[in-house]
């Protein structure tokens, strides 16, 4: 092995096992820092150029992301997402039809908006409802995080691995989620199941049920206009129009705005996500020029991933170890040489997500749930999640891959 061949090696594993972890001992790196100073290793010593790095950064992905949260910058800010969880709830007359409606609610949001930011705006509306009716919060923030997983899964924006693979695979909005859409209204029904049945006495009690919302303050023309414009976007998706492009602008329209500050919309940028997608891609195009010979890539097609059951368990296995996006760029390289690439990147994208639900620590989603909730004063234990997460997640897992080997 070359020199280069070593270095890209050990910038590869170095940056992934950073990310995986979380932090470097003694260092005030958090993952994007990580990335981004394993890219800048690709590039030091030697496995790319400044000009091959830039070119290895899917900047179509990165503008979806960006578009995206902008779009869900302004529902936020606008006051929509409390007035559309308010409309639902005030409805739900009854601890499990609670249980249906916030599930609902955050897998349907979950499915066309990134789900780590509906996690972010309905959390605290949860909490607020069910500390007003006196009721064990833990079954609805568990439902909340564990559906929002769940109802990404549908298409290519519900989440940013799916933007990964949308970008890379090429396949179209419509098809994308024609295939995922049943997988992911399975899920949704399953955490129902699973959650009513792990937290029975919760739901065996009805007492006083009238569930209300205080309502904030919201920004009525910036909702309307928040709303024609995410309508457009899914017109414009499901047409075929570039999801990046069609991203991009809905975002730029709603800048354009009299009532809201812009700094109001930047704040609720995650910023260190895209500086993390740019430090990966190019961690992973180094390790790609320097380490994948033909006959490496030969030796690891003889692992027989192309076939769905054990790709689906690998990716649920290597999500849950480095996280579902690394885990995703990690297969970029040897999902063109499968026989049936599209169902590949298909089988990908549900395993890695609903992979996510297996325990507290396996989404970035989960954690949002977890950390809002411990500051509001219910913190959510490992075990209390996983008594959920993992039924649930080998329930959906069974059956997404049942349904892409079938199709």
């Amino acid at each position: 092995m070359t020199p280069t061949a070593v270095a890209a090696l050990a910038i590869l594993a170095l940056t992934y096992i950073g990310v995986a972890a979380g932090r470097i001992p003694g260092l005030r790196l958090d993952r994007a820092g990580i990335a981004f100073l394993g890219g800048a290793a690709m590039i030091a010593l030697g496995p790319l150029s400044l000009e091959e790095a830039l070119r290895a950064i899917d900047f179509d992905t990165i503008a979806l992301l960006l578009g995206m949260m902008i779009v869900v910058a302004h529902l936020k800010v606008s006051g929509a997402f409390r007035g559309l969880g308010g409309l639902a709830i005030e409805h739900a007359h009854a601890p499990l039809v609670l249980l249906v409606t916030v599930t609902a609610l955050a897998g349907i949001l979950s499915a066309f908006l990134v789900n780590d930011a509906i996690c972010l705006v309905m959390t605290p509306i949860v909490m607020q409802v069910v500390r007003a009716l006196g009721r064990n919060p833990l079954p609805y923030l568990v439902a909340t995080a564990t559906a929002s997983n769940c109802g990404s899964v549908a298409t290519i924006t519900g989440n940013p691995q799916n933007m990964v693979i949308g970008a890379i695979s090429k396949i179209s909005y419509p098809t994308f989620t024609l295939v995922l859409a049943p997988v992911a209204v399975f899920g949704l029904v399953a955490v129902v199941a699973v959650v009513w049945l792990a937290y029975r006495t919760e739901f065996a009690r009805d007492g006083d049920f009238q569930p209300h919302l205080k309502p904030g303050r919201m920004h009525v023309g910036q909702v309307v206009k928040a709303s024609l414009v995410c309508a457009g976007l899914a017109v414009a998706f499901f047409a075929g129009a570039p999801p990046a492009e069609a991203a991009l602008l809905g975002g730029a329209i709603l800048l354009f705005t009299r009532q809201i500050k812009p700094y109001r919309i930047y704040r609720e940028i995650d910023g260190p996500l895209l500086i993390l997608f740019a430090g990966l891609f190019i961690v992973v195009a180094g390790a790609e020029k320097a380490l994948l010979t033909p006959d490496r890539i030969a030796m690891a097609k003889s692992f027989g991933l192309e076939m769905p059951w054990r790709l689906s368990l690998f990716m649920a296995v290597l999500s849950n170890i480095v996280s579902n996006v690394p885990a995703v760029l990690i297969l970029r390289p040897f999902i063109p040489t499968f026989p049936d690439p599209q169902r590949a990147w298909l089988v990908v994208a549900m395993a890695s997500t609903l992979a996510g639900n297996l325990t507290l620590l396996g989404s970035v989603a989960n954690l949002i749930v977890a950390e809002r909730a411990k500051a509001e004063g219910t913190p959510i234990s490992f075990w209390a999640y996983l008594k959920v997460g993992l039924p649930l997640t080998l329930v959906t897992l069974a059956a997404g891959t049942a349904w892409l080997t079938w199709r």
